[in-house]
């Protein structure tokens, strides 16, 4: 079977068993709300597409469209939602994520009540119902699998969260987490630093406690650089995103020979 006509689940638990198994899984960051560009990212061999609600300016009647795009080449479709909320969450995955990046991520409570607002019971306590995620009812019941263990990715961005870490790690439900190196740099006093000697200090910190968990840590190499993608899969991160489609566009939609 191939990876295009491989089903949704299918897609979900090959992500997972790669992550589960200590594999580096590598993809990309979308803020441009369009399905062309949605399909040009999930055809450039990337394991998932994540669509930013965060920063990016993406409306929710937008996602289905984008899910879509994303899903024709194989990609798994994920969504970082724009606050760490159970209820924006259930939004993302009715619309067709098959699981979530939640940002700003403090303590274990909060990630537990958020956890279980993702999930169908008996799992958890999201609202049940029709939504484009089961075709409006048409797939109901074989969305009820899907529903009980979407992707759950939990950023780290603050000096509290890394002071948190080991409690997060032992959250139920929890696949992965990533490292926000922008907000974290700017927790720590030095924003944008992203290389500063205390921020990096914060990620060994938290790629140590994941490793001695069992829990797959994450990095978003925002700038395109094969060698730094590299270098973070070498250090232990296997939750990886590499650029972002502004970013791509910005890095190569330029006059070489400039105004003149």
């Amino acid at each position: 079977m191939s990876e295009v006509t491989s089903t949704r689940i299918e897609r979900l638990t090959g992500l997972r068993t790669r992550l589960r198994s200590d594999q580096p899984t590598v993809g990309t960051w979308m803020q441009i709300p369009s399905p062309d560009v949605a399909e040009l990212l999930a055809s450039g061999g990337f394991d998932w597409v994540t669509i930013d609600l965060e920063h990016g300016a993406i409306a929710r009647h937008q996602l289905p469209d984008l899910f879509r795009a994303i899903e024709l080449h194989g990609a798994v479709p994920l969504a970082r939602v724009a606050l760490p909320d159970g209820s924006l969450c259930q939004q993302a995955l009715d619309s067709g994520a098959v699981g979530v990046v939640i940002p700003r991520v403090e303590s274990a409570s909060q990630l537990t009540e958020i956890v279980a607002g993702c999930m169908w019971p008996p799992s958890g306590k999201r609202g049940v119902g029709f939504s484009r995620a089961n075709l409006f009812g048409r797939m109901f019941e074989d969305y009820k699998t899907e529903a009980q263990q979407p992707l759950i990715v939990a950023q780290i961005e603050s000096k509290n969260a890394v002071t948190s870490i080991a409690s997060l790690l032992a959250v139920r439900g929890l696949d992965a987490v990533m490292i926000g190196p922008y907000d974290l740099s700017a927790s720590l006093g030095v924003p944008g630093q992203v290389d500063h000697p205390d921020v990096r200090a914060c990620v060994s910190e938290v790629l140590k406690a994941c490793r001695k968990a069992g829990v797959p840590s994450g990095m978003h190499v925002v700038t395109p650089d094969p060698k730094r993608l590299e270098e973070e899969i070498a250090a232990g991160h296997r939750f990886l995103a590499y650029g972002v489609d502004a970013v791509f566009v910005s890095h190569t939609a330029q006059n070489p020979r400039g105004r003149r």
